[in-house]
């Protein structure tokens, strides 16, 4: 497997082909055949009353199209001659002095998957062409996706609504190229997520276990991280996104577990993991009760995954595995189906099961429905059935957050379904999350992530066994 992937991500990203799926999707949903598609890449900013650059980050759309990370680029795609053009900043003397000499056009045709590369002056000429006089350009509308320099008088038709669906919906299945990528930053992240299970009984901050992680990802090549990574110990756990780091884990504060999310970006590609771990090395016995739980709905969902499942489903599913579990615990009181109706569950399992994942964490084409009245469902992040070919998390979990179940004990309706006294034993249990990144196939799944889950296997790890 690691020889095929090296195999793999030795080649080009594979722009062009996906420029086509592009141009396809905008045929298909009313636009034509000979149309030019154009794309601004990022522009380099700086820091606000300072001489320092922001930390670049890639347009995912204009990535999708080139696989170039340069910054200050331009794009098209001549649909009709299937011909797509990079436009790359030329050499600038003043920045040479400081940066060294720019990515040259030779190279550039080397490394990315395009027709051509022409330098960054030649973009505003070729798109104020005559020839252009029967196209349409595709383009995508908003702040600053196309520069002050840049006109479209020169097209019959102006269109800045089909671009962006397009790129957002093909998105969605990816191809081996893309997978071999989402494989190698999983493989990466769990080092890293098995060094810091290593650490956590001698780490006395949250703030180690963040830098660890950093190091091991960075250490390996990956130098990005795909989003801000929480590392969420005792009942701090109970916060979604906790984004503190910073608080004192030692066995001194009497904090059980540590709640980890975190998954490092390779070449615009993330990883999303989350383990739950005993920080002493072992679950204490509500820890663990809770613990399998959410591990036996992950496990369940997961063997639902296949092409054409109703991902609604399958996150109910995940809501009807908890009431059974919280039930038998004794801290839900009642009838199943009484409670699932009531959406009790929703107290312990607020947000959604899981969501696409790709060049962004929580990735396009989800279709989510925020405004949803079903308080099940606000915050499902995909919302619909599943291609073969996509990638989604599936990441259930537990939480004991006064913050949100404590509104829920002083509703008459909502309070009759759960047993404070049972619940008192579980505050400090925090939240248990556990989440893997799954491609979807059309008999099955593939599991890409394998970080250790199983609490015997956490344990000895914490332990050094």
């Amino acid at each position: 497997m690691a020889i095929e992937l090296e195999d793999i991500l030795k080649g080009k990203y594979p722009a062009k082909e996906h420029a086509r799926r592009v141009a396809q999707w905008i045929e298909e949903n009313g636009g034509d055949g000979k149309g030019i598609v154009y794309l601004e890449g990022q522009k380099e900013k700086m820091i606000e009353d300072n001489d320092g650059p922001v930390p670049f980050r890639q347009r995912r759309p204009f990535f999708y199209l080139t696989g170039c990370q340069l910054a200050d680029c331009y794009f098209t795609y001549d649909i009709a001659e299937d011909k797509s053009t990079l436009f790359i900043p030329p050499i600038d003397p003043e920045d040479v002095i400081w940066s060294g000499l720019p990515v040259m056009p030779e190279e550039a045709m080397k490394k990315y998957d395009v027709d051509a590369v022409l330098p960054s002056t030649e973009v505003a000429p070729m798109l104020a062409s005559k020839e252009n006089a029967s196209k349409t350009v595709y383009a995508m509308s908003g702040d600053n996706q196309v520069s002050d320099k840049i006109t479209f008088m020169s097209f019959s038709t102006k269109n800045f609504s089909l671009l962006r669906p397009a790129v957002e919906t093909t998105r969605v299945i990816k191809d081996d190229f893309e997978i071999a990528m989402l494989r190698h930053a999983n493989r990466i992240s769990t080092v890293a997520h098995i060094a810091l299970m290593k650490a956590a009984a001698t780490s006395s901050n949250e703030r180690e276990m963040e830098a660890l992680f950093l190091k091991s990802c960075m250490e390996r090549g990956l130098h990005e991280q795909a989003y801000h990574p929480i590392m969420a110990s005792g009942t701090a756990a109970a916060t979604l996104h906790y984004v503190h780091n910073d608080r004192p884990m030692n066995s001194d504060t009497g904090k059980l577990n540590l709640l980890v999310d975190a998954g490092a970006e390779y070449r615009c590609y993330a990883a999303d993991i989350t383990r739950t771990f005993p920080i002493s090395g072992s679950f204490s016995k509500e820890s663990r009760q809770i613990y399998n739980l959410v591990l036996r709905m992950q496990k369940e969902c997961i063997e639902r995954l296949k092409a054409g499942v109703l991902w609604d489903s399958v996150h109910e599913h995940a809501h009807r595995v908890a009431i059974a579990g919280l039930l038998d615990l004794g801290i839900l009181k009642g009838d199943a189906e009484e409670i699932f109706k009531a959406r009790t569950s929703v107290a312990f399992f607020p947000h959604g099961l899981g969501h696409y994942l790709g060049m962004d964490t929580h990735d396009t084409g989800g279709n989510p429905n925020y405004a949803d009245e079903d308080k099940m469902f606000r915050y499902l992040r995909v919302r619909g059935k599943l291609p073969a070919g996509s990638v989604i998390t599936v990441e259930p979990g537990v939480y004991f957050c006064r913050f949100i179940i404590e509104p829920y004990l002083e509703d008459p309706e909502q309070k009759r379904y759960i047993d404070e006294k049972v619940l008192e034993r579980y505050w400090e249990v925090g939240g248990v999350r556990i989440e893997d990144d799954v491609l979807v196939t059309e008999t099955g799944y593939e599991d890409l992530t394998d970080t250790p889950k199983e609490p015997e296997e956490l344990e000895k790890i914490v332990k050094g066994e």
